[in-house]
């Protein structure tokens, strides 16, 4: 999958999100409130793994990276 393929794949389900979580302020019965929570997560989780496969790196911009005093010495 191209990187064109895979951001539009990302935005595809970060707008499933934003119409979920619209859906979800409005009057909905118990089933359908479940259903779209279902969605939600399932759309979560798919943005979860491919941006880990997109941008496998992870940058810090809190300070010194864990461990890496003991690499200093």
């Amino acid at each position: 999958m191209t990187m064109d393929e895979k951001l539009a794949c990302l935005r595809a389900h970060r707008n499933n999100i934003h119409r979920y979580r619209r859906l979800l302020s409005t009057r909905l019965s118990d089933l359908e409130r479940e259903f779209l929570i279902k969605r939600l997560s399932e759309e979560q989780s798919a943005i979860d793994a491919l941006s880990a496969t997109t941008f496998p790196f992870s940058i810090n911009f809190g300070g010194p990276t864990p461990g890496a005093a003991s690499r200093v010495a």
